[in-house]
């Protein structure tokens, strides 16, 4: 166990410290903190069209549920009751086997506010550059011991007001449309990888990728206007590995919402709930989910998220402790 290795006792003071700046950013801003279930029967990526995550099944006390992805949908709901706007941090769920990139248990700082895509984008911003601010001012020497250099902390914590955007059909032809870099299946096309860090190359290290095709993202991001349902209003922050913040504009109306699900060939069903919240109090709202590992991979210039744990979780894995 890493009880006397240096790297897990700074990732342990970068844990602390981010929880703190995201607590005095939000209060700053009059938002929300809300604690939720980590259950539900509703996961956020539900094995369909446009899924990007595997769903943990659990039994409890004999009734089968999830453990939650995300809790975007129940910080739309808590959005209805907190018109300020919500947040949290707390571990997410996710099936696939981990590697480079990708945690089963993960943490998660989602946020939810009524607005727009573009105010969710700025709100991002402004929460990268306090982030960015806050862990110069208190773990510089700490961060500079393992990452050997804090200028690209410097550099968002000056410029992170101003990332560029580029929309995936202008990804797509910076890309040239290059099979190793885009992906083209039958219903949608998907940059890997290998793509994102062509597109963070080109535009110096960070760039806001939007408005994907609709099929290659989860039902619940809004429709662009005038697209036949073709584009997403949603946008991903490519940072460090690759994406490191998502987020989007939801659907205002429960019909909305029954559309999307009916094009991305998802039961109904589950999700009733949330159809309900829709039609009832139809509020536009927009959210984002910050990978906390992800951002700390970025912070200490590390290249594989395995070690962002101070204790580790794998899928298909038995630990004792």
């Amino acid at each position: 166990m890493p009880l006397r290795n240096e790297w897990y006792r700074v990732l342990a003071l970068l844990q602390d410290e981010f929880n703190f700046a995201t607590v005095s950013f939000y209060r700053q801003r009059g938002i929300k903190s809300v604690q939720l279930p980590i259950t539900t029967g509703s996961i956020s990526s539900p094995m369909g069209l446009g899924s990007d995550s595997v769903p943990v099944h659990v039994q409890i006390a004999g009734i089968d549920t999830y453990l939650a992805d995300s809790m975007q949908f129940f910080l739309e709901y808590s959005c209805r009751i907190n018109k300020e706007g919500v947040y949290y941090v707390a571990p997410s769920f996710r099936g696939e086997s981990a590697d480079e990139r990708h945690l089963g248990q993960f943490y998660h700082s989602e946020a939810e506010i009524i607005g727009t895509l573009d105010n969710v984008i700025k709100l991002c911003e402004q929460y990268i550059v306090y982030l960015s601010n806050h862990f110069l001012k208190t773990l510089e020497k700490e961060i500079l011991s393992v990452a050997g250099t804090t200028e690209h902390i410097k550099y968002i914590s000056q410029h992170g007001y101003n990332i560029p955007k580029c929309t995936f059909e202008e990804a797509v032809r910076i890309l040239d449309n290059n099979p190793d870099f885009v992906e083209s299946y039958a219903l949608y096309r998907n940059i890997n990888s290998k793509g994102e860090a062509e597109l963070m190359k080109y535009f110096g290290g960070y760039v806001w990728l939007t408005n994907f095709d609709h099929m290659a993202v989860p039902f619940y991001q809004k429709f662009a206007p005038g697209a036949n349902k073709k584009i997403a209003l949603n946008a991903d922050l490519l940072m460090g590995i690759g994406e490191t913040i998502g987020s989007g504009e939801r659907h205002l109306s429960g019909q909305e919402v029954r559309e999307a699900l009916t094009l991305h060939q998802i039961d109904e069903t589950p999700y009733k709930w949330y159809i309900t919240i829709k039609d009832e109090v139809p509020v536009q709202t927009s959210g984002f989910g910050l990978g906390v590992e992800r951002f700390f991979l970025w912070l200490l210039k590390h290249n594989d998220i395995r070690d962002m744990q101070t204790l580790p979780r794998f899928n298909g894995q038995k630990f004792t402790f």
